[in-house]
């Protein structure tokens, strides 16, 4: 599937081409600067592993300080998913503004809402988006088809570990590796995932 650049350049044509199609449906979001209850009340955040190679690439660049803060804050927020307690994306800053907004995932780009959202008043897409959406996550499961796909933590989490994020780097396919960790946290095996949704539409 092409190396690691190539599949980065990947991620970022899929992003744009649903941005694109999704633009004229998104003219009418709800949505502005400072909200962000889709960070905070809306469920997880669901990427692939070369979505967090991206962002973990990024948190590396980060001064130590902001570092060692956030990898704490990510720490955390596994700890309360575990608990089945609601957390906060760990990005999100205190001025309710995203840390790596020009590198989100695709779970954030593809959210919108064309009403204001609040506690009792979840995003409302229309049907139109979230077929988008659901085609643009089959395309980056397919890109990255020797990864995973599950909550932003657990799979920066998977890739502090340094035999999987050797195994993943070297494009090597070992879905066994991580089999244990993945059952009790919800891990999508991403060629899995795209041989199932295959058959169901052939």
């Amino acid at each position: 599937m092409g190396s690691m650049e190539q599949k980065k350049n990947g991620l970022q044509a899929i992003y744009d081409d649903f941005e694109a199609a999704a633009a004229p449906y998104k003219a009418e979001a709800a949505c502005g600067k400072g909200c962000a209850f889709c960070c905070t009340d809306a469920g997880g955040i669901h990427i692939t592993t070369l979505e967090g190679l991206v962002i973990r690439d990024c948190i590396n660049r980060l001064p130590r300080s902001r570092q060692v803060a956030l990898k704490k804050a990510l720490a955390a927020d596994m700890k309360r998913r575990e608990a089945k307690k609601k957390s906060a994306c760990p990005l999100l800053m205190k001025n309710r503004a995203c840390m790596i907004y020009r590198l989100r995932p695709f779970a954030c780009r593809r959210i919108y809402s064309l009403e204001r959202c609040g506690p009792n008043r979840h995003p409302v897409l229309s049907r139109q988006v979230m077929a988008l959406g659901d085609a643009a996550i089959r395309s980056l499961q397919q890109l990255d088809d020797t990864g995973y796909s599950g909550h932003l933590a657990y799979i920066l989490f998977m890739l502090e570990t340094p035999a999987f994020l050797d195994t993943y780097l070297a494009g090597e396919y070992r879905p066994e590796a991580i089999m244990q960790f993945g059952k009790s946290h919800g891990i999508v095996i991403n060629r899995l995932a795209g041989q199932g949704r295959a058959e169901k539409e052939g």
